[in-house]
């Protein structure tokens, strides 16, 4: 049943093989069942139930994305976006979080529909490439700058806007012990180095009293507290000030979860040997579909966008190369969901080096960018500061569009094919207008 529904021997792989490459996979994501609960918890969701649905989501997800495209990708929520979601709708925007969860429904919707009638592909085809990698740098600087915020080694200063925290506080001090474990771990190769780094971190963080336990019953109506709270009709509300704000959370959260995939699905599938001569990806459509499901499914539960995680190469690495290493991910996710609820005693100090390295691991994107040329670098460079600075992925990409935009038009550089490109950042800049006015 596995061959015919794999083609194992067509892959050259076998069940032991797959099997492996999905634990080794699961190994090097599951941080994000402690990390992304963490976050999202400061948007005010409950953390045992953002954990819970961060392992329903994956698990879920990542099955779906095996059984329907026979690819070695695994899913669960994206960081950068996380964060967004917290820190810069729910936080900075004071958009419910209940409302939040519905423009992540909503961007996964439209993402199906775009894939469904093929709008996809001239979408990603307007956007420079370079500037795929510079929203990933940019997110992870975002992601860094939080992790250190969180462990108090950055705070807030009136002279500097930021400075140095005090490092002898248990929390910074902690912080900063498990961001060498963690990079030690690495360093090593170890499997799994960021969850055995946090469960370490967390270990050494009892003695310093920075852990509280407090006993309570596996409750399933506890773990339910944010599933199907989404609110659907307030992200669909167009009127006033806050109807065009939902309309960019829902364009930045369907935006740079198209990218985020796109970036994945190249790294991973070249590093397979699943892409065809001509540099196509066979069954993209169902890769996309599945990622788009799986987002809806995410904000039913009750977390941010669900899309594919670039660790899935560790598992392309230890010779995954069908959907059953996906398959086999999910349901280790989904056997986690047991112990999901035991991520509320995990303290902040040891959950930041986690983002903070996570946020380092991301920066390797902008090697990608072409630093020589200026109607690239410029871009790149706005959108990479612009997105940590502001707390916003969507000004990030607002800046370098736009910016791009008009050094391609003065320059000469400008192609009647890019046609949407331009139309993408004179919307930006109606914009940035209204917000100046607003």
């Amino acid at each position: 049943m596995l061959e015919r529904l794999f083609r194992l021997a067509e892959h050259n792989t076998s069940v032991r093989t797959e099997v492996l490459a999905g634990f080794t996979t699961f190994l090097t994501m599951i941080y994000i069942v402690v990390v992304n609960p963490a976050i999202m918890g400061d948007a005010g969701l409950p953390i045992g139930a953002v954990a819970v649905a961060t392992c329903l989501a994956a698990g879920f997800g990542s099955i779906l994305m095996g059984l329907m495209s026979n690819y070695p990708l695994a899913l669960a929520p994206g960081m950068g976006l996380n964060a967004y979601f917290t820190y810069t709708v729910v936080k900075g925007m004071g958009v419910p979080w209940e409302t939040a969860l519905g423009c992540v429904f909503l961007s996964g919707a439209a993402f199906l529909i775009l894939t469904v009638v093929g709008l996809r592909q001239l979408i990603v085809n307007a956007i420079p490439r370079s500037l795929f990698a510079a929203v990933a740098g940019g997110v992870g600087l975002f992601i860094a700058f939080i992790g250190l915020k969180d462990a108090g080694i950055i705070v807030a200063n009136p002279a500097t806007a930021v400075g140095l925290g005090n490092l002898t506080s248990p929390t910074a001090f902690l912080a900063l012990a498990g961001l060498l474990v963690i990079g030690a771990l690495q360093a090593w190769k170890v499997k799994g180095a960021i969850l055995l780094g946090i469960l370490i971190t967390a270990l050494a963080a009892w003695p310093l009293g920075l852990i509280h336990l407090a006993p309570a019953a596996y409750n399933l109506s506890d773990l339910s507290a944010t599933a199907l709270k989404l609110n659907v009709p307030a992200a669909l509300n167009l009127k006033g000030n806050l109807g065009v704000t939902l309309v960019e959370i829902v364009f930045v959260f369907l935006f740079v979860d198209l990218f985020d995939n796109i970036g994945t699905l190249v790294a991973v599938t070249k590093k397979a040997g699943l892409v065809e001569p001509d540099g196509t990806i066979p069954r993209l459509s169902r890769i996309l579909l599945a990622d788009s499901i799986a987002t809806m499914v995410g904000a039913l539960a009750g977390t941010s966008t669900v899309t594919s995680y670039i660790e899935s190469a560790a598992g392309v690495g230890a010779g995954g190369r069908t959907g059953l290493t996906s398959v086999v991910v999910g349901v280790l996710f989904l056997c986690t969901l047991f112990f999901a609820p035991l991520v509320q005693v995990i303290p902040t100090a040891a959950t930041a080096p986690a983002l903070i390295l996570v946020g380092a691991l991301m920066i390797g994107a902008l090697v990608e960018v072409d630093w020589t040329d200026p109607i690239v670098a410029i871009p790149a460079f706005l959108t990479v500061i612009t997105i940590p600075l502001t707390f916003s992925i969507a000004n990030g990409l607002a800046f370098g569009i736009t910016s791009y935009a008009i050094l391609a038009l003065v320059t000469g550089r400008a192609r009647w094919k890019d046609w949407l490109l331009f139309v993408l950042a004179a919307l930006f800049i109606l914009r940035f207008v209204y917000l100046a006015n607003g």
